[in-house]
């Protein structure tokens, strides 16, 4: 890895001469713009807006715009004449908690290489102390014209350094934050809890960037001159219109993923109140017509088993009718019976003789 800045770690009144290499590096695929009509690549050229000639990389130089658009011009010079004590040092001002930094502060990462062999002593001091101490080293230093402030921790056995912001560079958060009032009830947190220890945690070398990939297989497919497969966009996004139910799937979602039996608890399902049909009666149809269906097939097996059963149901349904239609009657008859003990008799004895 080549070294992107030369200088030193200033620990009190240690001296540690390092290198400062760039620990991360950019693997976007990038494109470049060309004519549709040719295929010929668009290139910008820098031209002066005076005289419109077109200059290169040695005539231009820097300058500040004022509000009005004059330039005030600023030479390497005058640059370098500004006293700044962090233009080839790393300036160690504090040792804090590394939970006292925001991550919003967190820049650009680089590793701290020790230069030579006097700075392995010091270099391996510092690394130690920041282990021991669990603490990281707050720092200041000046690269590509302006001073920065960084964060100095331990990596394996490097000593990484992370680019800060300065605190008046972190805008603040007002206004980005919901207005309404909203409530989460216990068992919405309850369900976000058991989706999160069912994610669980993850191996960060696993991941990769799937885009990128694809970008590179659509690449080259047109390199060889075949027509690559549209992928299907997913199809599983939708307008959650249930927060507990959305976290129940996502919970049997990701027990699935990881190879895990689902849940015993019914998962509900996420549907839309557009889709609905109105069902109405339905339920009510169906158990009218179950109980027809019962009715029916219970006749028809007494019927097969003897035939009187249909005059019986006859004469039970005539009865009916009849008791029905006069039931006032059959009331006032049953209260002079009950008047006269004698009427049942002679009913009883006319009843034997048309018998005989």
């Amino acid at each position: 890895m080549r070294s992107i800045w030369n200088g030193a770690i200033s620990f009190g009144l240690v001296s540690i001469p390092i290198k400062l290499v760039n620990a991360t590096e950019n693997h976007s695929i990038s494109f470049r713009q060309i004519h549709l009509a040719d295929g010929g690549r668009i290139r910008y050229r820098k031209v002066c807006e005076i005289d419109g000639e077109e200059v290169t990389a040695a005539e231009i130089g820097k300058a500040y715009e004022e509000a009005d658009g004059s330039m005030i011009p600023l030479t390497d010079e005058d640059l370098g004449s500004l006293p700044l004590p962090t233009a080839k040092t790393i300036e160690i001002v504090a040792f804090v908690p590394a939970a006292s930094i925001d991550p919003l502060q967190m820049d650009a990462a680089y590793y701290l290489s020790a230069a030579g062999v006097p700075a392995a002593k010091p270099y391996t001091l510092l690394r130690e102390a920041l282990k021991r101490s669990r603490k990281v080293a707050v720092a200041k230093y000046a690269l590509r014209g302006r001073e920065r402030l960084g964060m100095l921790r331990v990596v394996d056995d490097v000593i990484a350094m992370h680019g800060l912001l300065w605190p008046d560079e972190i805008r603040s958060p007002e206004g980005v934050a919901p207005e309404t009032e909203v409530t989460v009830r216990d068992a919405e947190l309850d369900l976000a809890d058991a989706l999160m220890d069912t994610l669980g945690e993850v191996d960060m070398d696993s991941l990769h960037d799937d885009y990128r990939e694809a970008v590179e297989e659509l690449i080259a497919a047109k390199a060889e001159g075949r027509t690559p497969e549209p992928s299907r966009a997913d199809e599983s996004g939708g307008k959650v219109i249930d927060l507990i139910a959305a976290l129940e799937s996502s919970v049997r979602a990701a027990k699935e993923a990881r190879g895990e039996e689902p849940a015993d608890r019914p998962v509900a399902k996420v549907t839309s109140l557009a889709g609905r049909k109105k069902s109405g009666g339905t339920g009510a149809k169906k158990k009218a017509t179950a109980a027809v269906e019962k009715t029916t097939a219970s006749t028809k097996k007494s019927a097969s088993g003897r035939a009187p059963a249909r005059k019986t149901a006859a004469r039970s349904t005539k009865a009916k009718k009849t008791a029905s239609g006069t039931g006032a009657g059959t009331t006032a008859k049953r209260t002079a019976a009950k008047a006269d003990p004698k009427q049942p008799a002679k009913k009883t004895a006319s009843r034997k003789r048309a018998s005989a």
